[in-house]
């Protein structure tokens, strides 16, 4: 059993999607399960109609209507005859998310992100999954959600592996070519979550684990793991190899490649993980597996942006000691802030963190009773793995450094 996964940039049009079914030919497809994220954009397409729904109401059908025509050129540019069952199919799925709108009690906006959001994946996978079968890649689509279970922390669930190890190995047919959703899951009264954002890749490696897969392929617009995201930084490097230990440092640094949660699942039963270019599906890419740290030994640089570095000091010049820092951090936990780095001194602590909830204004109100703030918002991240005074260097010059710290293996600068 094989597990693919395909993110949005791979199927953002109808070229995408019928490359999607070339690589499947190139690289096999019996005994598969693929994992499809939402279509390009579409996720942040969705985004802004969860914030219409809440801001502003007068928008909020013109932001579907979006969505809708987006997906209906892509079906159009699929398939030749429009009264084509998927048609239907695609329409009934946009009526259940305007039904949700219009019958919506809950003012929780996570419930209402969850519920919501995954539209795009559902709607993605119903297009690809009818296509293949148009063009001869006889498939199942399958909603993931009767497969992964988890709690109902919306927005960030945690699976519940017993239940969701029990539901794929009884009803999950492996002899076939599988088409199901990324990034969803439900919890135990079967109500939609999510897995957080960029959650396909961890999906894959759920499958992948429950299935006992002989791997997982991530297939990318990139030529596999690069030493740097090419959008940031200048000649970058592909990683031919990459310890599961060294990807998991790399992907809780913030490596956008790969989601932080999906290589725990591929190490206990050391399934290897490759990413690969879905342009040139024959070139080998990079493997995560058993092994050397990296393939070829050079710095890795990983940025972060638009996260907030606070600094924190007594208000009476007293020590910062344990008892001080289990209260900060109790309310980072509070506030749901993801914490990056933290540096203390004996009268000083700063954190670097991402407001994924947008608590900040109400952690800073909490804090200031007790320290003296300084807050430093939109700031950026760098973090180096087998860094070395040149890479060092390179990253500082023209740039404010607002906070350092290095260990033997990795140097993080916050940066305004």
């Amino acid at each position: 059993m094989r597990v693919y996964k395909f993110g949005g940039a791979s199927v953002k049009d109808a070229k995408g999607v019928k490359n999607l079914a070339s690589v499947l030919k190139t690289a096999g497809y019996e005994n598969t399960l693929v994992v499809v994220s939402a279509m390009g954009k579409t996720t942040n397409a969705m985004e802004l109609v969860i914030k219409n729904y809440f801001e502003n109401k007068a928008e909020l059908q013109s932001s579907i209507h979006e969505v809708i025509k987006y997906h209906n050129e892509i079906l159009l540019d699929l398939f030749d005859n429009e009264h084509h069952e998927v048609f239907t199919s695609v329409k009934s799925i946009f009526d259940e998310l305007i039904l949700f709108f219009k019958t919506n009690k809950s003012p929780d906006y996570n419930y209402v992100y969850d519920q919501t959001i995954g539209f795009g994946e559902l709607i993605s996978t119903t297009i690809i999954s009818y296509y293949l079968n148009e063009i001869g890649l006889k498939n199942k689509w399958l909603d993931v959600r009767d497969y992964i279970k988890t709690d109902n922390y919306y927005r960030r669930a945690n699976v519940n592996w017993e239940q969701t190890q029990e539901n794929i190995t009884s009803n999950l047919n492996k002899s076939i070519l599988n088409i199901t959703q990324g990034f969803l899951g439900s919890d135990a009264n079967n109500f939609t979550t999510t897995l957080g954002r960029e959650g396909s890749d961890y999906t894959a490696a759920i499958f992948a684990y429950c299935l006992n897969a002989n791997s997982v392929t991530i297939w990318k617009d990139v030529p596999g793991v690069l030493n740097a995201d090419p959008r940031y930084f200048e000649k970058t490097q592909l990683l031919h190899q990459i310890s599961y230990r060294e990807a998991i440092e790399l992907a809780f640094y913030g490596a956008s490649v790969i989601h932080p949660k999906t290589l725990q699942p591929l190490q206990k039963k050391e399934i290897p993980l490759y990413v690969k270019s879905f342009l040139n599906p024959k070139e080998k890419g990079t493997c995560v597996d058993k092994g050397k740290a990296i393939v070829p030994e050079v710095p890795c640089f990983i940025v972060k942006k638009s996260q907030i570095l606070i600094a924190l000091s007594s208000l009476d010049f007293s020590y910062i000691v344990e008892e001080n820092i289990s209260e900060i951090f109790n309310l980072l936990h509070l506030y749901k802030m993801k914490v990056d780095v933290i540096q203390n001194s004996a009268i000083s602590f700063s954190v670097c963190i991402d407001d994924i909830y947008n608590n900040r204004d109400k952690l800073l109100q909490h804090l200031k009773a007790k320290f003296n703030v300084t807050c430093y918002d939109n700031v950026s991240l760098y973090t180096i793995r087998h860094y070395n005074d040149e890479a060092i260097k390179k990253l500082e010059k023209d740039k404010t450094v607002l906070l350092k710290q290095l260990t033997q293996e990795t140097v993080q600068i916050v940066t305004k």
